[in-house]
């Protein structure tokens, strides 16, 4: 991280020269409406791990971020592979005609 200080008027006035640095060392998150059972089982965890809540809610995202995730699925063929046992069904496509006139000029 890059920083500037400036003394000149007595006092510290800093500048910083790469926004994503200031970004990294300031990330932090605040959850709201955070059911109330949730925190409990939050603080039981992170008492039995010596933890603070904090330093817990910290450890489960890093480990629960840091897990492989399987490829997206094709969507297209787990809906046939649900519906295929059932049979298909053969719809009569109609013909089709010419543009009708949108009537805007």
């Amino acid at each position: 991280m890059s920083i500037r200080a400036d003394l000149s008027q007595g006092f510290a006035r800093l500048a910083i020269n790469d926004c994503s640095d200031i970004i990294d060392c300031m990330a932090s998150i605040t959850i709201r409406q955070l059911p109330e059972t949730t925190k409990r089982k939050l603080r039981i965890r992170a008492a039995e791990h010596g933890r603070s809540m904090e330093q817990e809610a910290r450890e489960i995202l890093q480990a629960e971020l840091a897990k492989t995730t399987e490829p997206p699925k094709d969507i297209v063929k787990a809906i046939r592979d649900i519906f295929a046992p059932l049979g298909g069904v053969d719809l009569e496509i109609p013909a089709r005609g010419p543009i009708r006139d949108p009537g805007i000029r």
